[in-house]
């Protein structure tokens, strides 16, 4: 069967499904992966088909931070939906017999799948149904008490369709297809990529909706870690992690931030530079471009980072406690998620973080061993979970019942 996997946005958005695609090509399925131009060899590297879109993440977050209003900004966004309707109808047509497709473009991406007559699947990184149990990824929590959560989620999924209308729209028309809503229908199966240790399936979720366990990034064949890294790992105690993956904030803040309290915490840093361009400079300090999360982790004392849904679920494998510092999206959710689990101080959003801040937070995640205690287990039960092989399992009944 060949197998198209349609995701958008950054890195962290990618890497999963290099896992997931490579465990379902093992299967005997042809696996194809459609991606933004910038993560090309990262797809490829993993041993898999690449099938381009158009966009790039990077400068869609710049554009619409510039925008001078947001009507401007709604309309870079509203272009960029435009050009990634067309890319993922082109990337169906180079030959597709099942749809997986991440949240960001699960409307279009069911869309084009009904278009061709085939089958589709959600594989979302972060929930992404309404629960009562719990606010959805992106609103403020602990804003709503728990009988709002319904309506607020609906209330975001209404928020999202008023953004593809247009697009929808338009594509709908050059299918030849019935105008409908773009909210999934309640039978729709969609897989969460998660461990159910960290987000036990809500029991109000429709039936066709799981959780399966985490899919792993795939480490590129042959990687080897440079050899500064390795020298530096070796010359003094494990030293915490730093990095922000796909945010652009002000570098010059953040590098200020990070140098003072690696200092003041008595800790050695190796700080990844992201796309925040980030070059703190320290005698105990090493920067670093991209490296294997699965790697590096697990040689760390703690992980500071922005709680992106794949950092989260590599810093909770490696058993490390961690230090989030979320941004936007569903990170305060996954920030505010590992404190609940036991195994992160309070989070520290971006806005509010500061040298002292950092510092304290460092100090506590480090000196409290309950932190590091609570990771090693989470990390043992984590590690025992087989998300892939769900996924598997509902693309053979899909398969079966064509």
């Amino acid at each position: 069967m060949r197998i198209l996997i349609v995701t958008a946005g950054s890195r962290g958005d990618v890497a999963p499904f290099t896992g997931l695609g490579q465990r379902l090509q093992q299967a005997g399925h042809q696996v194809a992966l459609a991606a933004h131009g910038r993560f090309a060899d990262l797809v490829r590297e993993g041993g898999l088909e690449y099938r381009a879109l158009p966009g790039d993440p990077v400068e869609l977050v710049r554009a619409r931070t510039a925008a001078p209003s947001p009507e401007a900004a709604r309309s870079v966004f509203a272009a960029f939906l435009d050009e990634l309707g067309e890319g993922v109808l082109a990337a169906a047509a180079a030959g597709t017999d099942i749809l997986l497709t991440a949240h960001g473009p699960a409307p279009l991406g069911r869309l084009v799948a009904e278009g061709f007559g085939i089958p589709s699947v959600g594989v979302y990184l972060a929930p992404g149904v309404p629960t009562r149990e719990f606010p959805p990824p992106g609103w403020p929590a602990g804003q709503l008490p728990p009988a709002d959560n319904i309506a607020a989620g609906r209330d975001l999924l209404a928020r999202t369709d008023s953004l593809y209308a247009d697009v929808l729209r338009r594509l709908r028309a050059r299918l030849d297809l019935p105008a409908a809503t773009a909210q999934a229908p309640d039978d729709w199966p969609i897989c969460h990529g998660f461990s159910p240790t960290v987000v036990p399936r809500p029991a109000d979720w429709p039936a066709t909706v799981r959780v399966t366990g985490y899919w792993w990034p795939v480490r590129p064949p042959g990687w080897q870690p440079p050899d500064l890294l390795v020298d530096f790992l070796g010359a003094g105690p494990p030293p915490v992690f730093v990095g922000f993956g796909s945010m652009t904030p002000s570098h010059e803040r953040l590098q200020a931030v990070v140098e003072v309290a690696v200092k003041r915490a008595g800790v050695r840093a190796v700080v990844q530079s992201g796309w925040a361009r980030l070059e703190p400079e320290g005698d105990d300090i090493l920067r670093v471009g991209d490296l294997p999360h699965d790697w590096l982790f697990p040689r760390t004392a703690a992980v500071v980072h922005h709680a992106g849904a794949g950092t989260t679920g590599a810093g909770l494998r490696a058993g490390v406690p961690a230090v989030p510092v979320p941004v936007l999206v569903d990170q305060p959710f996954w920030a505010d998620r590992l404190h609940r689990l036991g195994v992160a101080p309070h989070p520290l959003p971006l806005h509010e973080l500061t040298a002292d801040t950092l510092t304290a937070a460092l100090r506590s995640c480090l000196d409290r061993s309950t932190y590091h205690e609570r990771a090693t287990e989470l990390a043992r039960r984590i590690r025992s979970d087989d998300g892939p092989a769900v996924v598997l399992s509902l693309i053979t009944q899909l398969e079966d019942g064509r």
